[in-house]
């Protein structure tokens, strides 16, 4: 039997990459400033895995044996967003970074949407989702005009209150952008992002959907599912390969729904991989530069990972890294151009070592390819050799 969970902590880097000043991003470092910014972290559980062994992180003790494989990895792809990150970790790398628009998109795409949804658009231009609501949120309720926004990051937002535009109606617009969305304007994700409240207290619901665009190559999911094991997706992972791979999907609206879908997909999973998102460490924490918000999330994360770990096997595998960076102790508030740490975790391990730095997350993929035997053509390379060693 050949099973793994793999689990991405959305935006949780670990340090910045060599190229991170042509992001704006120098200094980030989403675990170790986090964890000077609230005084240390308690994080018994992933320290006992090794990850202070990745880099020192105040609170968390460095171990002289991990139980697992630690190390951390480089993006080779360009950019730094979710999609990007995902599709890097199963063994895609993109040779261009996906558009950006920092003075928002342009009149041809926003006419043509506005023709096709028979509704005008009003924003379009780069803002913070909950500040962007707050300032056109009274008008968008007068005028029944959707919400349009971006990001550092490549993406097309589309927000719009619940009682105004219902979220199924929002998701239809959303699938008429992404459709739009193609050639030099394809962005990495269409992102509805439904909210409620009242002017002066208006929140975004959990009722968030995003639309990617189609791999444009075979990821690790692909292999594996041709293959025959089943691919289970938690949380985001059917929106960000738009549905490609995957047996079967659970979503949720937080962490702990996420970690409980965890539990949900292994008494589904015969022999294969769970691949599981969490994003509110990225949603609502990064982004909103809340690094007390981060840390209760984390150490809320590691309260269950005996748990999840109980559930393997001798040669079942546990892997925990993330997609990017989203530092809440800088002044931004979006991605930044982080390392993201590399854990490896399987009960019957009698012996671990460094990774060391990966020069690409498609090591990852790689590496899970030659765990389940499956011939493919993804980018990395392997360290799965490293890997049996410790169950030698």
């Amino acid at each position: 039997m050949r099973r793994v969970i793999l689990v991405v902590l959305d935006g949780v880097g670990i340090g910045e990459l060599p190229d991170a000043k042509n992001y704006g991003d120098e200094g980030s470092n989403t675990l170790v400033n986090t964890a000077e910014a609230v005084g240390g972290l308690n994080l018994p559980n992933l320290g006992r895995m090794g990850l202070s062994n990745i880099e020192p992180i105040k609170g968390v003790h460095q171990e002289e044996k991990p139980i697992a494989f630690f190390g951390k990895m480089a993006e080779s792809s360009p950019g730094k967003d979710t999609t990007t990150g995902h599709w890097e970790i199963t063994g895609l790398i993109l040779n261009k970074p996906f558009p950006v628009y920092p003075n928002g998109f342009p009149q041809e795409i926003i006419k043509t949407l506005e023709k096709a949804i028979g509704r005008k658009i009003i924003g379009n231009k780069p803002a913070s989702g909950t500040e962007i609501i707050k300032e056109l949120g009274e008008y968008h309720i007068r005028t029944g005009y959707p919400i349009v926004y971006t990001s550092a990051d490549s993406v097309f937002q589309i927000a719009a209150h619940e009682e105004i535009i219902p979220p199924e109606e929002l998701y239809e617009m959303c699938k008429i952008a992404r459709e739009i969305l193609q050639g030099e304007h394809a962005v990495a994700r269409v992102i509805a992002r439904p909210f409620a409240g009242e002017p002066g207290n208006f929140y975004r619901t959990p009722r968030r959907r995003d639309f990617s665009l189609t791999p444009f190559k075979s990821t690790l999911l692909d292999y594996l599912k041709e293959d025959g094991y089943d691919v289970i997706g938690v949380g985001k992972i059917e929106d960000i390969f738009a549905g490609r791979g995957l047996t079967l999907s659970f979503h949720q609206e937080n962490n702990r729904e996420g970690i409980e879908n965890i539990f949900r997909a292994w008494k589904e999973l015969r022999e294969g991989i769970i691949f599981v998102n969490l994003v509110d460490f990225d949603m609502l924490y990064g982004h909103r530069n809340d690094p007390k918000g981060m840390a209760k999330a984390l150490e809320e994360f590691d309260t269950f990972l005996p748990d999840i770990q109980s559930l393997l096997s001798d040669y079942d595998l546990l892997v925990i890294t993330a997609d990017h960076g989203c530092d809440p102790t800088t002044s931004s508030t979006d991605h930044s151009r982080e390392y993201v740490p590399l854990l490896i975790f399987s009960p019957n391990f009698k012996k671990t070592a460094s990774l060391n730095i990966r020069k690409s997350f498609s090591d990852l993929g790689k590496t899970l390819a030659d765990y389940f035997g499956i011939e493919n053509d993804l980018y990395g390379e392997s360290f799965f050799s490293k890997i049996e060693e410790g169950w030698r």
